[in-house]
């Protein structure tokens, strides 16, 4: 869902990745008060970044974080993302073959995660009266992940109507925006890029090999931000 200058209170989905702070940015920037950000670990193995990553942004925007343990998440799947399982490596060169996307997918899917993440939210956000919930979905990740599709979306905000009271609305300002596009938002609102992680492993930097890192190398490549590819790879 794509607003404008907007008023209301706001709890938002923070991963520390690209998208969810330039949501944050967007949101912030449009009139939102986001008075609370959830960091979800589920024994991921970029944790350490992740939580880093989402420490360092909300510091930045002011907000207040709140980490939320789900252990038992980690022990009902086997992707890659948690398990011994190496992460696919998926070359730039790659990502627009739905072939490569689509295993990589597979291999990196976490279990009804981003639907969880979304109900857990809704939770503070009917509890404390909250308008909405930021969640950093966009039509480039929508192409594989079907959780970040405005179907959606839109099927969330259904949900949302009858399992809260206060009936918060799912807000998602990076929706219609492929990576280039969510960079050079990144930029026109001077978010603090040096401080995200988009990495599935546990590097110390970006490991530049898997799906997410490629994604985030070619956008920064195609939109002219080399000096961000050296900080952050």
């Amino acid at each position: 869902m794509m607003m404008n200058k907007i008023n209301g209170k706001a709890v938002i989905l923070l991963s520390g990745g690209l998208d969810s702070a330039v949501s944050l940015a967007y949101a912030v920037n449009n009139g939102i008060d986001v008075v609370q950000a959830l960091f979800f670990d589920y024994g991921q193995k970029a944790f350490e970044k992740e939580y880093k990553s989402a420490v360092n942004l909300s510091k930045y925007y002011n907000i207040k974080l709140k980490c939320i343990k789900l252990d038992w998440l980690k022990k009902i799947t086997n992707t890659s993302l948690v398990s011994d399982k190496n992460v696919p490596e998926v070359n730039k060169t790659d990502l627009d073959d739905i072939h490569i996307t689509s295993d990589s997918m597979k291999n990196v899917w976490v279990p009804n995660r981003n639907a969880l993440f979304i109900n857990i939210a809704a939770a503070y956000a009917d509890s404390y009266e909250l308008d909405y919930i930021i969640i950093g979905a966009n039509s480039e990740e929508a192409t594989t992940f079907s959780d970040n599709s405005i179907e959606f979306i839109d099927a969330m905000n259904n949900v949302l109507k009858t399992s809260t009271t206060y009936h918060p609305q799912m807000y998602a300002p990076l929706i219609n925006m492929n990576k280039n596009g969510i960079v050079n938002k990144a930029i026109e609102l001077n978010v603090p890029l040096e401080y995200i992680n988009s990495c599935y492993n546990n590097s110390k930097k970006h490991c530049g090999k898997c799906e997410s890192c490629n994604r985030l190398l070619k956008a920064l490549d195609e939109t002219g931000h080399r000096e961000l590819i050296r900080k952050l790879f």
